[in-house]
């Protein structure tokens, strides 16, 4: 089993890694209780939704699945679901659910791309790896709640996280120190997202032959 190398990980890089998930099992919780949910199910959707992404990134780098390594992960995952419980619907409905996550797709997306790197994995799956970190999660969740998958959103998603994964691994190779690469790479993942969720920005959609 690789051996992480604490360089490419810092001491900031962890606490953006609990915030992504923090915020992306808010996002499953709100998707549960838009249904009308109970706390059990919305509990299990932020579960699902906050370790998601990681979990598969991990399994494919053979690293230790770190939500089962790491007991405050699940309670992170619960206690966002309880919040969202907690709190009236009208905060959360519309915009506020896509302003979560976009906070969460930037975050992950770069700690997904660090932690690879700190496992050894060379440049270009490491910028796979985070952008899968950030999007299976939201993608399980639409699964599980019936909705079209976030993959045929209109607007950019997959590359706002393309965007800050392969901005971390760039600036890793420069010298910055970690937080430095971390804060940077999430900054402009989250601006595209948000510009995207503010102005419906999209890549041109495949026409078919001419």
């Amino acid at each position: 089993m690789s051996v992480p190398v604490p360089g490419y990980i810092g001491p900031i890089l962890p606490w953006l890694d609990l915030f992504g998930i923090a915020v992306f099992a808010a996002t499953g919780a709100v998707a549960a209780t838009m249904r009308g949910q109970t706390f059990v199910t919305a509990a299990f959707f932020a579960l699902v939704t906050g370790v998601g992404g990681g979990t598969i990134r991990d399994l494919l780098m053979g690293a230790p699945v770190f939500w089962v390594h790491d007991r405050s992960v699940a309670a992170i995952c619960i206690t966002a679901a309880l919040l969202i419980w907690l709190t009236p619907e009208r905060w959360w409905h519309g915009k506020g659910f896509d302003w979560l996550d976009a906070m969460g797709l930037a975050a992950y997306a770069v700690f997904g791309a660090a932690k690879s790197l700190g496992y050894g994995v060379p440049p270009v799956p490491a910028f796979v790896m985070g952008v899968v970190t950030a999007c299976v999660g939201g993608i399980i969740r639409d699964m599980m709640a019936g909705e079209p998958s976030i993959l045929m959103r209109p607007e950019l998603y997959v590359t706002a996280a393309a965007l800050a994964s392969a901005l971390y691994v760039v600036l890793s190779f420069t010298g910055l120190p970690p937080f430095a690469c971390g804060l940077v790479a999430a900054g402009a993942g989250f601006a595209l997202r948000a510009a995207a969720i503010q102005w419906r920005l999209a890549l041109p959609a495949y026409r078919g032959k001419r």
